[in-house]
């Protein structure tokens, strides 16, 4: 799968939409998913800056995405193996 740079919340608000449609799932299915109603979620497709964080966890992890943080301009790299 390929990795995006998300700036701003338009940006976010289109992966979300495509990986919802590449799953084959509904507004719906969504929602039943992170404990929202369908019309929550279409709102919440087209305003995603109004998510809370834990509602774009659980959003990311029911459309199979991960959230990364990094300084911009940054190269991504895998992390080094550490001893916990």
């Amino acid at each position: 799968m390929s990795r995006h740079v998300l700036i701003t919340s338009a940006q976010l608000s289109l992966e979300f939409q495509a990986a919802r449609r590449a799953l084959g799932l509904t507004q719906a299915d969504i929602g039943a998913r992170v404990g929202l109603s369908q019309s929550r979620v279409s709102h919440l497709e087209l305003h995603p800056e109004q998510l809370s964080a834990e509602q774009l966890l659980a959003w990311c992890a029911v459309l199979g995405l991960e959230l990364s943080i990094g300084k911009r301009g940054a190269a991504a790299s895998a992390p080094a193996a550490t001893d916990w």
